[in-house]
């Protein structure tokens, strides 16, 4: 049995591997009958196949979150990268079948994300903010720290979205840096509590998918919710300006109303977290694509960047002009 992953086969190549299932649709093809659009997964990433004339006991037995034995070939379909699926079945106890071996993971270990966050944490020096930030690091700690940033758009991994806030704090800090007149202690605890509502919003690393509160509320409003909760719990007054002006950067911080924020930025520091939130996000998404795309080709077209797709340059990083 061949121990490659999915994205070192190359176009046109059969492959013989197992992988987990990140997502399984159900839909009725133009012959009336039924097929399963899987989005299959392992530590190198992810791509999608459709399984043909699926009978109602495959159907109930090929379930996000199994792991499953295919042999099928690498294909390029409408310029996206997919596998056409020649056979399928479950993995069985005495072959590898535990999911979280198939999730790809972040490249730090959570002890040293959380090291590095804590460490940021002591700059927050207004005590208010200080407090709420701790507070709910401390209450969603376990989720923070392994769960995907989303369900499959950028740091979609185990960790991502403790590695995207990490990032995005790193970022925080140079532009601090380079601009004295931005409240760093502000756009740092923003930075952190940005996405936390992503532990309630989404089911965890494994066949991550949107929970109830999450397709009818979004990460957005359950943070702000948890920043009002944890100043009930601390005693804080939650209409003090400091407390309002935290609230502002988590609720604006997608920039725009028709990407889900019910305010538009109008402080500083949070126009400053909408832009590096893009910079992180854009740049992990394109990084990751380009990096499944042949030096000198364009890769596929990319949903969260306006269906754009990008070329990847015959040149080495590292190469001198």
């Amino acid at each position: 049995m061949s121990v490659k992953k999915i994205y070192d086969y190359q176009v046109d190549e059969k492959l013989e591997l197992f992988v987990l299932i990140k997502s399984a649709n159900v839909r009725i093809a133009k012959n009336g009958k039924k097929f399963i659009a899987f989005m299959l997964a392992d530590s190198s990433g992810e791509i999608s196949a459709k399984f043909w004339d699926a009978s109602d006991k495959e159907i109930a037995a090929f379930q996000p979150g199994k792991v499953v034995l295919i042999k099928g070939k690498r294909e390029i379909y409408q310029g996206n990268p997919q596998i056409k699926l020649f056979f399928v079945r479950l993995a069985t106890t005495a072959e590898p079948h535990e999911p979280a071996a198939f999730v790809k993971r972040a490249p730090l270990k959570a002890a040293q994300m959380d090291d590095e966050i804590n460490q940021i944490v002591f700059a927050i020096t207004n005590p208010d903010w200080n407090r709420i930030v701790r507070f709910l690091l401390k209450k969603f700690h376990q989720q923070f720290f392994t769960y995907p940033a989303a369900k499959k758009n950028h740091h979609a991994f185990t960790g991502g979205l403790a590695y995207h806030s990490l990032s995005m704090l790193r970022l925080a800090q140079a532009i601090a840096h380079e601009y004295p007149v931005i409240n760093a202690p502000l756009l740092y605890a923003g930075v952190i509590l940005h996405d936390m509502g992503k532990t309630i919003e989404l089911s965890g690393p494994v066949a991550t998918s949107y929970t109830t509160a999450g397709n009818l509320i979004g990460h957005i409003v359950l943070i702000d919710e948890q920043i009002v909760l944890a100043c009930h719990e601390l005693q804080i007054d939650e209409n003090t300006e400091d407390v309002l002006l935290l609230r502002h950067l988590i609720l604006s911080h997608h920039g725009l109303l028709e990407y889900g924020s019910p305010i538009r930025p109008h402080l500083l520091e949070a126009e400053v977290l909408h832009q590096i939130d893009q910079i992180d996000a854009s740049i992990q998404m394109l990084s990751g694509v380009l990096e499944h795309t042949a030096p000198g080709e364009f890769s596929e077209k990319i949903f969260g960047m306006d269906g754009r797709n990008f070329y990847r340059p015959q040149l080495d990083n590292n190469s001198s002009k």
